[in-house]
């Protein structure tokens, strides 16, 4: 029985007396208890088809054809009937739970909120709806975790507070967009998991958004692949993934980082080493600020890294990976010892690290975050030149042209800002400008976790290419295990601090020691390989 049917749907955007569409002639359809996956890179319309489905566009969105819910037209309804179906009838669960939720509302009041609204649930029966629903979701301690605020919980925890949240008022249709993808691999697995037993447990349909085709196989019963607004391709998932038709599809299922970096010279020469380097923060009480404890953020670790070669470092959120970053850095305090080129760095002052940054430099997950709005691309990656100077000789201009051409940007771009550009062109940007100081080393924290599949292929090309031709040493962050596999010559694995198995890559992959090595392979890959 059909719950959802959409028939040619189109969705433009008016702005300055232009229509750009965003969405062209869609037709699909969601049978009760099923999961339909909506699946396609960044800007396919994938979001805006799932938002137009009860008007949850802005007000220079225009909607022409048919949205149908259990009967019901959508397009066209008055605010009053698409209220009681918002929230009601379908609930939304949103990619980034920490941009969804209120930061200054507890998670008791948040989910109250919502039962307040539509169900008229106050005090103590409210109160205990708040109870089951988190114990429903598998959030632990209910009761006390009622009063937290969203950043005193862990990335999974948000997540499933948003599910509660969504589940609050018994809906028959999730639609979920994009949930797991700022989620490490093992929570991503939890957050599936808990997604399949609700819709058994509470006869749910599910829309589920993403550009992450593993995600696909594992949870949708059938898929709609989209392009340009448009649905090129649909059908019975196995059936999709077994026989592609559409060119774009084939370019989808092909789309996974594969290789490994170049051979490392044997003469190369080691470029980082640290010698059991720490970071525990001081946990103070009372009047006189008395240190009590500490929080162990990176229990003593060494290892080192040669010219041209990657160092993997994989583990969940708070397992350390980022704090080891900082510390190799030097952008936070730190014990133990750390060497760059051979000179012991571990006790030099802010001027005296100045004269060592242009040989350490950092990419950051987040492209949008890391540039600055109101920066043109010219300025961003000149940035650098201003503290440390330019080449002589050498005209600031032409620098970043040169580097922008050799991470594949147009350097007639230059003068556009960041908004102007795709995730994976800001990606390229905040490459070329660690890149135009010719660091010997380059920390990549997640740069590729928040780009479609396709884009993170060409990174991880772009970042072997790089590291071929200019004998770059990289501490390579991230949670994806393929994409590690791709780029990494040692893989260290971390958790809550400690390093708990390392070794090459090949190695570490195909023979895991640690227990929780091996449940990062299972929860990556679907089993230890």
């Amino acid at each position: 029985m059909s719950l959802l049917t959409v028939q040619n749907l189109s969705v433009g955007f008016r702005q300055e007396g232009e229509v750009t569409q965003a969405v062209h002639g869609v037709s699909f359809t969601l049978n009760k208890g099923e999961t339909l996956a909506l699946v396609g890179e960044s800007g396919s319309g994938k979001s805006v088809t799932a938002l137009s489905t009860v008007r949850l566009l802005p007000e220079s969105a225009e909607i022409t054809g048919s949205v149908r819910y259990a009967g019901a037209e959508m397009v066209g309804a008055s605010e009053n009937a698409l209220r009681r179906v918002r929230g009601n009838d379908i609930s939304f669960i949103f990619q980034e739970p920490m941009t969804s939720l209120n930061p200054l509302h507890t998670v008791e009041r948040q989910i109250t909120e919502s039962l307040s609204l539509h169900q008229g649930l106050r005090g103590g029966k409210a109160r205990d709806r708040v109870v089951e629903l988190l114990t429903k979701v598998g959030i632990r301690d209910p009761e006390s975790r009622m009063a937290s605020y969203p950043h005193q919980l862990s990335g999974g925890q948000r997540q499933r507070v948003m599910i509660a949240m969504a589940l609050a008022n018994k809906p028959d249709l999730l639609i979920a967009d994009e949930p797991t993808t700022a989620l490490d691999v093992t929570i991503q697995a939890q957050i599936l998991d808990l997604l399949a037993e609700l819709k058994a447990s509470e006869g749910l349909s599910m829309l589920f958004i993403t550009h992450d085709l593993n995600i696909v196989r594992r949870i949708a019963d059938r898929v709609c692949v989209m392009q340009g607004g448009e649905i090129v391709e649909q059908g019975v998932t196995a059936e999709i993934f077994a026989n592609p038709q559409h060119p774009y599809t084939q370019k989808l299922l092909a789309a996974h980082s594969v290789g490994s970096p170049d051979p490392v010279p044997e003469n190369a020469p080691e470029v980082l080493r640290t010698e059991a380097l720490k970071v525990w923060f001081p946990i103070t009480k009372g009047l006189m600020r008395r240190t009590v404890g500490h929080v162990k953020a990176l229990n003593p670790t060494s290892f080192a890294i040669r010219a041209g070669e990657t160092l993997g470092v994989v583990g969940e959120s708070g397992s350390g990976k980022s704090t080891l970053a900082l510390g190799v850095l030097r952008l936070t305090d730190a014990e133990g010892r750390v060497y760059l080129n051979g000179k012991d760095i571990s006790d030099l002052g802010s001027g005296a690290m100045r004269a060592y940054r242009r040989d350490m430099q950092v990419v950051f997950q987040d492209p949008y975050g890391s540039l600055s709005p109101r920066m043109t691309a010219e300025a961003i990656i000149a940035e650098g030149l201003g503290v440390h100077g330019l080449e002589p000789g050498r005209n600031r201009r032409d620098m970043v042209g040169a580097i922008m051409e050799e991470v594949g940007l147009n350097p007639a771009m230059m003068s556009r800002y960041p908004h102007e550009f795709s995730g994976g062109q800001k990606q390229r940007i905040a490459i070329a400008r660690a890149m135009i100081l010719n660091p010997k080393l380059v920390v990549l924290d997640e740069p590729t976790s928040a780009l479609d599949m396709t884009v993170q292929v060409q990174i991880v090309d772009l970042l072997r290419d790089l590291q071929r031709r200019h004998g770059l040493a990289y501490v390579f962050i991230s949670h994806d295990l393929r994409v590690v596999r791709a780029m990494s010559h040692k893989v260290m694995v971390m958790r809550a601090g400690d390093v708990v198995e390392q070794g090459e890559t090949e190695a570490i992959f195909a023979r895991p020691q640690s227990d929780y090595t091996k449940a990062l392979m299972q929860a990556a890959f679907g089993t230890v390989i």
